[in-house]
């Protein structure tokens, strides 16, 4: 089986064509309702979940542990999904957590700004909503400059680097059935079948991500930042500090049959 993944532009209708896709592949769609409940078993609050699901860290947030945390759940949220296969997946990194991984199609839905101002306007007109057309510009504009930092932040990468997609959907002139019928043919080819090896990445993606959250919320290691790599069952950690705790944490997690700790050498820079 297969994931796909859909990064989309405020008022592009991106949100339209993942619904539509999952119901004609019959995949289970992944939004802010199933990473709600995933927060809500972690003991998380659904509605911070939603908040650094897609807004870049404030200042303040960048330095709190609590953070940590929190994006460390919706990035394993993300690859417990897609562990499932037949899932498609709206935003949330979707597209960098799964770089590489051969049967995920990534894709980017786009449209002018103009046009996605006027469809947001009409939208929340209809849902009783309605706000002038300064405002809503405003809005559009915020949530590009928000998804925009979240991407500079947690990947160092640009949103729209196009070698993070496989298909680039600009909906000013295909509309929502036109989209999805070649999404089902690609999707529908034996090349994008999952693989052992494919299969393999993605497991040790969500075991390294497990880990990650097990790192952030203990309070013997909460205070550290780690690097978490995984691969079938073994776990290398690389920090600076907390490494003896760490790893001792790690090897409680389910999954985990060995860990190797790295130590990092902060190098020394002269004042003066």
């Amino acid at each position: 089986m297969s994931i796909v993944t859909i990064s989309a532009q405020m008022g592009s209708g991106g949100a339209d064509i993942a619904h539509a896709l999952a119901d004609r592949l019959g995949y289970q769609l992944i939004g802010s309702e199933q990473l709600a409940k995933v927060a809500i078993r972690h003991g998380l609050v659904p509605e911070r979940v939603a908040h650094f699901g897609g807004a870049k860290p404030s200042l303040v947030e960048r330095l709190s542990w609590e953070t940590r945390l929190y994006l460390a759940v919706i990035q394993s949220a993300v690859y417990e999904f897609a562990e499932q296969d037949r899932a498609v997946i709206l935003g949330r990194g979707g597209q960098w957590l799964l770089r590489g991984v051969t049967h995920a199609l990534r894709l980017r839905v786009i449209a002018p700004y103009r046009l996605r101002v006027e469809r947001m306007s009409a939208e929340l007109t209809r849902y009783g909503q309605g706000a002038g057309l300064d405002a809503v510009r405003e809005m559009v504009r915020r949530d590009d400059l928000d998804k925009a930092g979240r991407a500079r932040y947690l990947y160092e990468s640009d949103l729209d680097e196009p070698d993070l997609y496989d298909l680039v959907l600009n909906t000013e002139t295909v509309g929502v059935d036109a989209a999805v019928d070649p999404i089902v043919k690609l999707v529908e080819r034996p090349a994008m079948s999952a693989t052992p090896e494919s299969t393999q990445v993605v497991a040790d993606r969500g075991l390294a991500s497990r880990v990650g959250i097990a790192l952030a919320a203990s309070a013997d290691t909460r205070r550290h930042r780690f690097e978490v790599e995984a691969r079938t069952g073994a776990v290398c950690l690389t920090g600076t500090a907390g490494l003896e705790a760490a790893a001792r944490i790690a090897t409680l997690v389910p999954g985990v049959r060995a860990v190797e700790s790295r130590s990092l050498e902060v190098p020394f820079v002269p004042l003066g």
